[in-house]
């Protein structure tokens, strides 16, 4: 996780942020105006919280911006294979009919940013990992075992046998 970790500084996307920084621009016009006019209005009423990371030499600089909320997958709506794979690591007798998740509602890269000189790794799948590991370390700070992104629907294995993550694509 190189650039972000070594070179960016994460911070709650409150309004001392955005008064300190520059305009966030990702390219896209819908999110862009979601971090600038919406993102603070979504926290106040509770409903998801926002996070940046900034980059350390210029902090005036938006590198990424994401917004996490509580929601839940509900398997009684999906199709039998995608509740089976929903299903698969979890214990007979814990299986529910929704589970808790973690809801990545929003989620940008600077423009400019997506991809830096010396990385392997684009900055966007630096940022999902920092946001999956953020999820699953000794803190876990929701308890949960799935993660998905607005209509991308993301399956997060946080504890196998050899506690890897794993990250399978569902389809729609």
């Amino acid at each position: 996780m190189g650039f972000l970790l070594n070179k960016c500084t994460l911070k709650i996307y409150d309004s001392e942020v955005i008064n300190s920084c520059q305009p966030f621009d990702c390219g896209n016009s819908d999110v862009n105006d979601f971090f600038c006019n919406d993102a603070l209005n979504y926290y106040a009423e509770l409903l998801g919280k926002t996070y940046c990371f900034t980059l350390d030499e210029n902090p005036e600089i938006i590198i990424c911006a994401f917004t996490i909320s509580n929601d839940s997958i509900k398997t009684f709506n999906l199709p039998n294979a995608r509740k089976k794979k929903v299903n698969k690591d979890i214990p007979r007798q814990k299986q529910m009919k929704s589970y808790p998740a973690v809801l990545i509602g929003r989620l940008g890269v600077h423009k400019n940013y997506r991809l830096v000189n010396d990385e392997t790794d684009r900055t966007g799948k630096q940022l999902m990992n920092f946001i999956k590991s953020w999820f699953i370390d000794g803190a876990n700070k929701t308890g949960c075992r799935f993660m998905y992104i607005m209509n991308l629907f993301l399956y997060l294995v946080m504890r196998n046998k050899k506690r890897n993550i794993q990250l399978v694509r569902m389809p729609n």
